[in-house]
């Protein structure tokens, strides 16, 4: 599988196969063109590419994505954190929170992902 770097284009691919999945090749081609204005020669570009990544199987014209959503999502939220703030978790959340008040249920679900999250 690949290592998760997704460019824009190829993101915005991935969002359409999550979706729809499994997808024949010809709906996931009618769809970019609705979606994301794409010809059906780029769609099945865009389609390689991700192929050749490991992040999607199209056998028999049957498009699935083997690279998950929330995969992407945390290589990409990884690479944000390591690029913008060094690695340092506190200011990454601080900035993501930028003053906004939580409520009482957010605060609890935060609360409970750190403790999950701290090395013993």
């Amino acid at each position: 599988m690949g290592d998760g770097k997704l460019f824009e284009a190829e993101y915005r691919l991935m969002d359409i196969i999550w979706e729809l999945e499994p997808v024949n090749s010809t709906q996931l081609s009618k769809v970019c063109r609705e979606k994301l204005g794409w010809k059906k020669p780029t769609t099945y570009n865009m389609l390689r590419k991700l192929v050749q990544k490991g992040m999607v199987q199209n056998e028999n014209a049957m498009v699935t994505a083997l690279f998950k959503r929330e995969e992407a999502r945390r290589a990409e939220s990884d690479a944000l954190m390591e690029r913008a703030f060094n690695g340092n978790v506190p200011l990454f959340v601080a900035t993501l929170l930028g003053g906004r008040k939580l409520t009482e249920q957010e605060a609890a679900e935060l609360k409970k992902m750190i403790e999950e999250a701290v090395e013993r």
